[in-house]
């Protein structure tokens, strides 16, 4: 009987432990990834820049408080409006109504508010309501039936027209006088509160921020650097800071009337931008809609209720209109039978586009349709100071949104030559 072969040890091969990210490797993947075509919302900071220096230099009241804070007031209903439209463009679908569906809304508001005698809150419960029903028909209407979105939403664009109509009597102007609807886009904060909302809006952005750097380590995933964490949270807290310490200025030409403090239509929007950034960033449902935008036969496949999801980007977008409908209306204090006609439509989704967000689906954040409002404000606002007629700043804007759109033609052929759909 022979002897068994002696058993021999392998020593364990050690695996040499990945080098932690430093903020040089950091700057270099993220120059990598522009290289590769992934630009997110730079030419949107880039052309913001651009643009205010350009309109500093040529018109030095471009840069005043009173200026900065009608920036704000003047670009809101269709930051608003566009990013609900970022929720239909990520499935790679379009919604023409938008605009005309705020008009209706704020028709609804004025009609109960105004007309009929019912209180704020009964009238802004529903002008949302109507948002969400015509969302709900819109969505059914493209998801179920099969009609194409262009086409249901050039339909309900011509039809919502002659609602507005129906709703004001025939044309004519009906006047918000509701003291707290007026004051959504025409009163300002007083001082103490806008540095208490910007502190706690900065902390809260920090605390999210560093519990998330120390779980993704924990977790042994990979994790932007402790330093550049740091440098995001500095950078917001001085652009908050910046913000609230400009809009605290007096405004007021008039020594008997003050006028500083932040437009309260501010925080709505930043409140309204953190909810949707987190329904998109953090939630299932967020994933499934970039899922479908990206691939909706996979998505599909992957037990994804594809219809469900088309349907609510089309509510969300709707009720998101509806808001911007109840700020428009605040900011002219009154509702005709342009409210909601006329630019918005094309401000808003050449904000979302401007911003970032991709005509194709499947790419784009709601802070893109904050930016992308941003560069329309201020096209808008520098033309306006400049003296220019609406006619030049529609060419201007028209060309803004035809350089956005092709830099996403361009990033994403460049993204699908280098592997990085």
């Amino acid at each position: 009987m022979s002897a068994a072969p002696p058993t021999t040890v392998v020593p364990p091969v050690e695996v040499p432990a990945a080098p932690a990210p430093t903020v040089g490797s950091h700057v270099r993947d993220y120059l990598a990834r522009v290289r590769g075509g992934d630009m997110g919302a730079l030419p949107a900071v880039l052309g913001l820049i651009v643009l205010c220096a350009v309109f500093a230099a040529l018109r030095p009241n471009f840069m005043t408080e009173g200026n900065f804070a009608n920036l704000f007031t003047q670009g809101a209903a269709v930051m608003l409006i566009a990013m609900g439209l970022v929720f239909v463009l990520l499935l790679g679908e379009i919604d023409l109504s938008a605009g005309f569906a705020s008009g209706v809304c704020a028709a609804v508001l004025a009609q109960l508010v105004t007309l009929q005698g019912y209180p704020w809150y009964v009238a802004v419960a529903a002008a949302l309501v109507t948002g969400v029903v015509i969302g709900l028909v819109i969505g059914f209407l493209v998801a179920k039936v099969g009609i194409p979105s262009f086409v249901v939403t050039l339909a309900a664009f011509l039809a919502f027209q002659g609602i507005v109509l129906l709703l004001i009597k025939g044309g004519t102007n009906v006047s918000i006088r509701d003291e707290v609807l007026v004051a959504i886009a025409n009163r300002n904060m007083p001082p103490w509160l806008g540095w208490a909302l910007a502190l706690l809006g900065v902390a809260g952005y920090a605390v999210v921020q560093l519990l998330r750097h120390r779980n993704r380590g924990a977790l042994g995933l990979v994790t932007a650097p402790l330093a550049v964490v740091l440098i995001r949270i500095g950078s917001l807290a001085v652009l908050a800071g910046a913000a609230v310490y400009l809009l605290n200025l007096e405004r007021s030409r008039n020594v008997l009337v003050s006028l500083k403090g932040v437009p309260i239509v501010v925080p709505i929007i930043a409140i309204l931008l953190v909810v949707l950034t987190f329904v998109l960033q953090r939630t299932a449902y967020g994933r499934h809609v970039y899922a479908v935008g990206g691939n909706r036969e996979a998505a599909r496949r992957a037990g994804i209720n594809v219809d469900r999801i088309r349907i609510s980007v089309f509510v969300i977008c709707s009720t998101m209109a509806a808001i911007g409908g109840i700020v428009a209306a605040s900011r002219a204090t009154s509702v005709d039978a342009n409210t909601g006609g006329s630019k918005v439509l094309l401000y808003a989704v050449g904000a979302a586009v401007i911003g970032g967000t991709s005509l194709f689906g499947g790419k784009g954040r709601i802070v893109d349709a904050v930016l992308g409002g941003a560069v329309i404000a201020v096209i808008d606002n520098g033309m306006g100071l400049l003296g220019r007629s609406s006619g030049f700043t529609f060419v201007v804007t028209g060309l803004v949104l035809l350089l956005a759109a092709s830099v996403d033609a361009l990033s994403r052929r460049r993204a699908a030559s280098t592997g990085n759909r």
